[in-house]
């Protein structure tokens, strides 16, 4: 549903396919799918972007061989 406001990035949902405004917009819309629903991840669909987020774990999840060294990264605080 369209409030009028802007998303910043949009996340899919790796359970699901879900899509919703990431963090940074003000639904938080992915981050809210995942309260409801329980679903942990979370796909970035930014052209410049090539990672997932763990809801659950609170961590970056970059596939190997893609720019990204296959590691977790936490979120810095």
């Amino acid at each position: 549903m369209s409030r009028g406001w802007r998303w910043v990035r949009l996340r899919r949902c790796v359970t699901c396919g879900y899509v919703g405004c990431c963090d940074s917009s003000r639904g938080m819309h992915a981050h809210g799918h995942h309260v409801l629903s329980g679903h942990p991840v979370a796909l970035s669909l930014a052209s410049d972007e090539d990672w997932a987020w763990c809801f659950t774990d609170e961590v970056f999840l970059v596939r190997s061989g893609h720019g990204g060294s296959g590691h977790v990264r936490r979120q810095p605080h």
